[in-house]
């Protein structure tokens, strides 16, 4: 199957900064991917050169095989991490002055529908809450039906809920076959929406693959959580690997049985316990050192 979306060597360099270092990827059609990493990594300039926004200094970007020209913007949608839209028009007067830039759009009533706007058709855009602000600018995205669809942090300072009816509509776009490149902040956010994934640092891919490969690669350990007040013990005095944090200690256990069974040994306390596998969170300090908002 030809990729959708491919880069090869690609680099970007500002006087004597590298941020883009040559890399490449592939994007199947129709998955959801995402360009993680933490803040300079590279991953913003990357996508400004796929979307045309800036020109790479060397390396190619292919579109369903063929090297990106004028007409990807046809193909492509683009919601930024901030768009500014002209004061005192109303939610529906901007869909449609949107609209009249493509040769092709969507129905407006389709767009107000699969982006759950109806109700806030006559309501000025400026006045809209964040969720729905963020909404609206994904129908903008959507509004000349591409076929690739990139989302830069599209859930950047909302609420939970809001967050979560976000990424219901992300689904459904997903659902009727578009390609989303994804960039984030939240790792659940990835964990939830991203198919495949590549976890840029320093202008480097460093990882890629699906999820579920990338935490059956990196770890083979279970994770017992305990708040520091019941782990009485040195951490030198564990047999298990540990990891201290401020309020916790979490043992990476290759058998969760065995570990539990020293724990009550060694009269540790068992109230606060918890026990999961690791996330991408784990992934992303293991590999890049930092948190990833960091």
């Amino acid at each position: 199957m030809t990729p959708i979306l491919a880069v090869e060597n690609l680099r970007k360099q500002f006087g004597t900064l590298t941020a883009v270092d040559g890399i490449s990827f592939a994007v199947r059609p129709g998955i959801c991917f995402g360009l993680l990493g933490p803040n300079g990594a590279g991953k913003t300039t990357t996508i400004e050169m796929i979307e045309g926004i800036t020109a790479p200094s060397s390396g190619h970007i292919f579109f369903k095989g063929e090297p990106v020209d004028a007409n990807f913007r046809e193909r492509a949608g683009i919601q930024f991490q901030q768009t500014a839209l002209p004061d005192f028009l109303t939610t529906r007067e901007a869909l449609e002055l949107f609209s009249r830039f493509y040769e092709n759009s969507l129905p407006i009533t389709e767009l107000v529908e699969s982006c759950s706007l109806d109700g806030y058709l006559d309501q000025y855009a400026s006045k809209l809450s964040g969720g729905q602000r963020q909404r609206l600018l994904l129908a903008i995205a959507l509004i000349n039906d591409p076929d690739i669809i990139f989302l830069d942090e599209p859930t950047t300072g909302l609420d939970p809920q809001a967050r979560r009816n976000f990424w219901t509509l992300v689904q459904n776009i997903k659902a009727r076959g578009k390609t989303i490149i994804l960039t984030t902040h939240y790792m659940d956010e990835a964990e939830l929406l991203c198919d495949e994934l590549a976890i840029m640092d320093r202008g480097r891919i460093i990882a890629s693959g699906t999820p579920q490969a990338l935490l059956r690669e990196h770890f083979n350990a279970m994770r017992v959580r305990l708040t520091r007040d019941a782990f009485t013990l040195a951490p030198e005095d564990w047999p298990e690997p540990l990891e201290v944090r401020e309020d916790a200690v979490e043992i990476l256990s290759t058998d969760v049985a065995h570990t539990l069974s020293m724990l009550i040994e060694r009269g540790i306390p068992l109230a606060s316990l918890e026990v999961r596998p690791p996330t991408l969170e784990d992934l992303f300090i293991k590999l890049t050192g930092h948190a990833l908002r960091g």
